[in-house]
C-alpha cells in the first residue's frame, strides 16, 4: 500500500467515524456474537486469511532486498530469477487471497445484512397500529439501512482491518528492527507527522460531511414529503412555490459549497502527506545509505526498509482510528436491537384456536379500552423527538356491551371522536381491549390464531389504503391464490369491472402511490372488490362512503350491498340513511352507548338519535357528508 493511498484511506475513516461516548455494553456484545454464531466458520476462514495476507505482504519486500543484494555482490543470475519468480508468485497468491477474502466479506456482511433486516422487518411488522401512528416513517427505513449496514461493517471492514493491520504492523516491526532499529525509530518518529493532520484534517471535514448530510436529508424530506399525490396538492391548494423553491435552492447551494470547499481540502491534505511520505522515503534512503556505505547496512536491506515504511504507516493510521470504528459500529448495533427491544403489544398465543366454522356472530362484552402511552409502542430517536409524549392510558370506551347475531347488521353512530372507530379497531386486533372481551363465534379474539382472524373479518375504511402497484397486485394481497376469473368476478360485483377493463394494461395498470390514479369512488369500490376476493364472514365498515359525491356513493353502496349479503357487519356511518335496515343501531357518544334500538324505535324515542337524523334531514335536505 503506498503512502498516498493510506493518506487517503486514514482521511476516509476519520470522515465516516462516528465518535460515540457511551459505555461499552457487554449485552450488546453478546447479542452481536449470537448474530455471528450461524458465520463462524466463513469468520475464521477470513480472519485466517487476513493473517495469510499480511504475512505475504511483508515477505515482498524483504525478497526485493534480497534481489537488490543478489545484484550488488554479483551473484548468479539463477538467484535474482529465482527471488524474481517468488516475488511474482506472491504477488499472484496476494491477489487470489485477496479474492477469497473478498468473497468470504462479501457473504458475511450481506449475510448479517438479510439476517439483521429480516428480523427488524418482520418484527416492525408485528408491532401494533399505535407505533405506525407515531413513527416517522423515514426514521424507521433508516434502521433497516444506514443502521444495519453500520453495524454489517464491524464484520465485514472492521474486524479483519483490526486483526490482519495488527499482524501485519507486527511482522514490519519484527523485520525492521532486525533490519536496522534505527532506522525503524526515525520512522516511528515521523508518524505522528502522518497521523495528526489525518486526525485533524479528517475531523474538519467529517464536520463538513455532516453538515452535507443533514442538508442531503432535508432536502429529501422536502422531496418526499412534496412530491407525493396529497403534498403536491397542499402545495399548490396553501403552499407557496417559490419558497419552496427558495428554501431547496438555499439548501442545495449549501451543499455545493460544502463539495468545493471538501475537494480542495482533501486534494491539499493528500498533497502535503505525499510530500511527507516522500520526506520520509528519502530520510531512509539518506540513512540507510550512510551505513550501508560504511558496511553495517546491506543495500538490500536499505530498499527492504524503505517498502517496508510505506506498509507500516497504513496499518498504524487505520488501528489509530479502530476504536472509533469499533464504537461507531456498536452505537449501530444498538440502534438496531433498540428497535427489536420493543415488545409487540399484541402478542399470539402459543395455543390459539381458529375462528369457529360456520356463520360468526361478533360480540362486546363490557369492553373498556385507552390507547396506551408513548412508552409502550415508540421510541423517541424513531419520532425525531427528545423526550417522549406522555399521555396516554385514559380510558376511552367505558364498559361497551352488545351482540350482532350471524347474519346480522349492527349499525354505531354518533358525533365524530365518539369512539366509535376505536371499537371496530378491536375487532381485527389492531388493539387489544383493556378488559372485558371482543368474540367472534364465542371466542375472544385474543385466543384466535391471526391467520384464521384475518380468514374471518374483513375490514373497508373510509379511506381505503392501495399500494403503488397492478390492480391485479392490489387485489391478490387479500388472496394470492386467486385466478384470473376471481378478479374479473369480484370486480364486477363491485361495480368497477368496466373501469379496469378500459385501463391501458387492465388488471396490469399501475394505479399510482395510495391510489391516486382513481377518484375516491373508484379507489373504493376497488377495496370493496378486494373484500369480496378474501370472502370474510365477518364485515367491518368503517365510513366506507365518506368523501364521495352522490353519484359514487350510489356506486360505492351498491358494491357494499353484495360485500354484506349474507354476512354479520359491523358498519360505521354518519349518513343514517345508509342505515336505516340495520338489525340494531348503536348510539355511541363519550365512549358510551347512549341508545340502542331499530331505526323506528330510536326515532320514537326521541333521543339522540332523534336530534342527529333530524340534523341531517331538515329542511328537507339529504344527508350531509361527513366530516370526520
Amino acid at each position: 500500500m503506498s503512502m498516498d493511498f493510506a493518506a487517503w484511506n486514514a482521511m476516509y475513516h476519520q470522515m465516516n467515524q462516528r465518535e460515540d461516548k457511551r459505555p461499552f455494553s457487554r449485552a450488546t456484545l453478546r447479542r452481536i456474537l449470537a448474530l455471528a454464531r450461524p458465520h463462524r466458520r466463513k469468520l475464521a476462514g477470513f480472519l485466517l486469511l487476513s493473517v495469510v495476507t499480511a504475512i505475504l505482504a511483508v515477505a515482498v519486500p524483504v525478497l526485493a532486498g534480497q534481489v537488490v543484494d543478489a545484484i550488488v555482490e554479483g551473484r548468479e543470475y539463477r538467484l535474482v530469477l529465482a527471488l524474481a519468480v517468488a516475488i511474482a508468485v506472491i504477488a499472484l497468491l496476494e491477489a487470489g487471497l485477496g479474492l477469497v477474502q473478498r468473497w468470504f466479506s462479501a457473504r458475511i456482511g450481506e449475510g448479517l445484512i438479510l439476517d439483521l433486516r429480516t428480523l427488524v422487518f418482520d418484527h416492525v411488522q408485528r408491532m401494533p397500529v399505535a407505533f405506525f401512528t407515531r413513527t416517522r416513517t423515514g426514521a424507521l427505513v433508516s434502521r433497516l439501512n444506514n443502521d444495519v449496514i453500520g453495524a454489517q461493517h464491524a464484520f465485514s471492514e472492521t474486524l479483519s482491518g483490526v486483526v490482519g493491520n495488527l499482524v501485519g504492523l507486527a511482522l514490519t516491526l519484527v523485520v525492521m528492527i532486525g533490519l536496522s532499529w534505527q532506522i525503524t525509530l526515525l520512522s516511528l518518529l515521523l508518524l505522528p507527522v502522518f497521523v495528526l493532520p489525518a486526525r485533524r484534517v479528517g475531523g474538519r471535514l467529517a464536520g463538513l460531511e455532516r453538515e452535507a448530510a443533514e442538508h442531503n436529508a432535508a432536502m429529501n424530506t422536502q422531496m418526499t414529503e412534496r412530491f407525493s399525490a396529497p403534498g403536491a396538492t397542499l402545495v399548490k391548494l396553501y403552499g407557496n412555490p417559490s419558497a419552496e423553491s427558495a428554501e431547496f435552492a438555499a439548501r442545495a447551494r449549501r451543499v455545493r459549497d460544502i463539495g468545493v470547499r471538501t475537494a480542495m481540502a482533501q486534494w491539499t491534505f493528500l498533497t502535503a502527506l505525499t510530500s511527507v511520505s516522500a520526506v520520509a522515503i528519502a530520510l531512509v534512503y539518506g540513512l540507510g545509505g550512510f551505513y550501508a556505505l560504511r558496511g553495517s547496512l546491506d543495500p538490500g536491506a536499505v530498499v527492504a526498509l524503505a517498502i517496508l515504511l510505506t506498509r507500516m504507516y497504513a496499518p498504524l493510521t487505520s488501528l489509530a482510528s479502530a476504536r472509533v470504528e469499533v464504537m461507531s459500529a456498536l452505537v449501530s448495533f444498538e440502534r438496531v436491537f433498540e428497535v427489536l427491544d420493543l415488545k409487540p403489544l399484541i402478542e399470539e398465543k402459543p395455543d390459539a384456536r381458529p375462528v369457529p366454522d360456520g356463520p360468526v356472530a361478533v360480540e362486546f362484552d363490557d369492553v373498556r379500552f385507552a390507547y396506551p402511552s408513548a412508552d409502550k409502542v415508540s421510541l423517541a430517536s424513531l419520532e425525531e423527538v427528545a423526550t417522549l409524549d406522555t399521555r396516554g392510558g385514559e380510558e376511552v370506551l367505558h364498559g361497551i356491551s352488545f351482540r350482532a347475531e350471524p347474519g346480522q347488521m349492527v349499525a354505531l353512530v354518533g358525533s365524530s371522536g365518539a369512539g366509535k372507530s376505536t371499537m371496530a379497531s378491536l375487532l381485527p386486533r389492531l388493539y387489544d381491549a383493556g378488559s372485558g372481551a371482543v368474540r367472534l363465534g364465542g371466542v375472544d379474539v385474543r385466543d384466535l390464531s391471526a391467520t384464521s382472524l384475518r380468514q374471518a373479518l374483513g375490514m373497508v375504511t373510509q379511506d381505503g389504503h392501495l399500494f403503488h402497484e397492478s390492480v391485479r397486485a392490489n387485489l391478490m394481497l387479500a388472496r394470492p391464490s386467486a385466478t384470473e376469473e376471481d378478479l374479473w368476478d369480484v370486480l364486477r360485483r363491485a361495480h368497477i369491472a368496466d373501469l379496469i377493463a378500459s385501463l391501458p394494461d387492465g388488471l396490469d395498470t399501475v394505479i399510482g402511490e395510495r391510489g391516486y390514479r382513481l377518484s375516491g369512488g373508484e379507489r373504493q369500490r376497488l377495496t370493496i372488490a378486494r373484500l369480496l376476493l378474501a370472502r370474510p364472514r365477518v364485515v367491518v365498515l368503517d365510513e366506507a362512503t365518506a368523501h364521495l359525491d352522490s353519484t359514487s356513493e350510489a356506486a360505492v353502496q351498491a358494491a357494499l350491498g353484495e360485500a354484506l349479503s349474507g354476512r354479520t357487519a359491523v358498519v360505521i356511518a354518519h349518513r343514517l340513511s345508509t342505515v336505516r335496515a340495520a338489525d340494531q343501531i348503536l348510539v355511541v357518544e363519550d365512549g358510551r352507548v347512549v341508545e340502542r334500538g331499530t331505526h323506528p324505535e330510536l326515532l320514537a324515542a326521541g333521543g339522540r338519535y332523534e336530534q342527529l337524523y333530524r340534523t341531517q334531514f331538515s329542511e328537507g335536505q339529504p344527508p350531509a357528508v361527513a366530516r370526520g
